[in-house]
């Protein structure tokens, strides 16, 4: 197994110009970048789980490859079959560096780099199966709650075999993800295969896997699409393969019962000591949670996951929650162009108790901000 790093200048170009900028954007993207990598942590549950993975003797012969977090926007999308309206490419869904470069929104964008190495040109070139994974941080726009985050991360396989040597089929790949799961899970976990649809890949699957007698969904994957080979610079007739990509975030919650996704990121020992790959977390105590509403008017161009980030930008892992509680326009009222807004956002920490005293300053924070940065008429 070889590891290729991918060096970018144009990825440290263009940091140097987000330290150059003052605007909430550009802080908030330095900030998530220099959030630790957590599959490549010394320990804790996502480095456990790619180094099960990474350590299947399936992919004893692949290539591990670590790419650049600010990649081109026409690499993330066009290549991948995308269309011109999916949602993924607006800027309320991605993190924008520039006019053409974004946080990766997933690590399937690893494609383009690695058909790009002169190695991998020459095993092409010699008509030997290829095999590659990646792993690592991802950025998305997202609301937030206990369950989601705007930055998490994934792994992508993906193998191409000679077709004049081999047909891979769809059970090619269940066998590959059985073992994955079972990696993940244990010897004795059940899962099953459901039809699904992807832009990269045909013949396209989900799996899932029963926790507690209700089914989850834990990954995608499928058959990669002669078309996308094409945009890379491999002749389709060449080669066929798989590919399957999912986050890790998923399958640790999933797998310890966690009630929180902050709490991956704790620095609390009692909460460090416990987040171990099939053991069920126990909270080390309910903290109460400090409840506080802001209702507003704002633009119809209001975006709300750009409105998430203030928030988190503000409170950080001290916001648990954010939850839509009313929307509702009135032009009489309001005018025709205005729609009004109520959340209610619920502060709670994972590792002690939170004071009104620390909140009421945060939440001041965001009434001052949420007028300031959305032109908003607070009520």
């Amino acid at each position: 197994m070889s590891h290729l790093i991918i060096p970018s200048d144009e990825e440290n170009r263009l940091k140097i110009e987000l330290d150059k900028r003052t605007d909430a954007e550009a802080g908030r993207i330095r900030r998530y970048l220099e959030m630790e990598d957590l599959s490549r942590a010394e320990s804790g549950p996502l480095r456990e789980l790619i180094d099960r993975i990474t350590s299947l003797p399936q992919f004893n012969d692949f290539d591990i490859i670590q790419i650049p977090e600010i990649v081109p926007a026409s690499e993330s999308f066009d290549l991948f079959n995308f269309p011109a309206d999916h949602p993924a490419r607006s800027k309320s869904d991605t993190y924008y560096v520039d006019e053409e470069n974004i946080l990766r929104t997933h690590t399937t964008v690893m494609w383009y780099y690695y058909f790009a190495q002169e190695e991998i040109r020459t095993k092409i070139a010699e008509n030997k199966p290829l095999g590659v994974l990646s792993y690592g941080k991802v950025y998305r726009k997202d609301e937030i709650d206990r369950n989601h985050m705007n930055i998490f991360h994934q792994v992508d396989g993906l193998y191409l075999h000679p077709t004049s040597e081999k047909t891979i089929t769809q059970d090619d790949l269940k066998d590959i993800l059985v073992n994955v799961v079972k990696a993940a899970f244990g010897e004795d976990i059940k899962y099953r295969f459901n039809d699904d649809n992807f832009p990269y890949t045909h013949s396209s699957l989900e799996m899932e896997v029963d926790k507690d007698g209700k089914w989850v969904e834990v990954l995608g994957a499928g058959l990669v699409q002669p078309g996308v080979l094409e945009k890379l610079n491999v002749d389709p007739n060449q080669y066929n393969g798989w590919a399957f990509g999912f986050g890790l975030e998923r399958l640790a919650i999933i797998g310890m019962e966690l009630p929180d996704i902050r709490l991956l990121w704790s620095k609390d020992e009692r909460v460090i000591k416990q987040l171990k790959l099939g053991q069920k977390y126990v909270e080390v105590s309910k903290y109460p949670p400090i409840v506080r509403d802001i209702s507003f008017i704002v633009d119809k161009t209001f975006e709300p996951n750009n409105y998430f980030d203030l928030i988190r930008d503000i409170g950080g892992d001290l916001v648990e929650e954010v939850e839509l509680l009313d929307k509702y326009e009135n032009a009489e009222k309001f005018g025709a162009d205005k729609v009004s807004y109520t959340y209610r956002i619920t502060y709670r920490s994972t590792e002690r108790t939170l004071e009104t005293s620390e909140v009421d300053p945060l939440q001041d924070e965001v009434y001052k901000q949420t007028a300031e940065q959305f032109n908003a008429e607070l009520r």
